[in-house]
């Protein structure tokens, strides 16, 4: 399988296997006018198996959504075929508007216009707590 460069976008590389679909649902990358390439379980000495995303565009990426579904991803900022930066992501301490409260007694489930805001309270677990009603959220590894 032969899968091109690209000149100018985004390489999301270190993506644990399985995990690219939920990037690019979170991401709306479905909504852009250039190309995403989805590559799936690509070999990886490091990881066994990994994913990888390419965006032929460079554009708006919120590392806190990335964080949230795996921290493990690099970044990879492309300009003229070559990485010019690289980023490093960590699990966000906060979450806003990422993910919903599943609370129906919490405010935010009446009151639409507010924010949807977690703090990071187990980071070994990955446990999220709403900051109004503190429902806690885990995401899975």
């Amino acid at each position: 399988m032969n899968i091109d460069s690209i000149q100018r976008g985004i390489v999301l590389d270190h993506i644990k296997a399985g995990r690219s679909m939920d990037i690019y649902k979170y991401l709306h990358l479905d909504e852009l006018e250039c190309s995403v390439a989805i590559i799936k379980n690509v070999k990886s000495a490091a990881m066994g198996r990994k994913d990888i995303i390419k965006v032929n565009e460079t554009i708006a990426i919120d590392l806190d959504v990335l964080g949230y579904i795996d921290p493990g991803i690099t970044v990879n900022i492309i300009e003229d075929g070559r990485v010019v930066e690289k980023k490093h992501l960590e699990l966000p301490t906060r979450l806003t508007n990422v993910v919903r409260c599943k609370n129906p007694r919490c405010i935010t489930s009446v009151e639409s216009a507010l924010d949807h805001i977690f703090l990071l309270k187990d980071e070994k677990r990955r446990v999220y707590r709403c900051i109004y009603c503190d429902a806690e959220r885990t995401k899975n590894k």
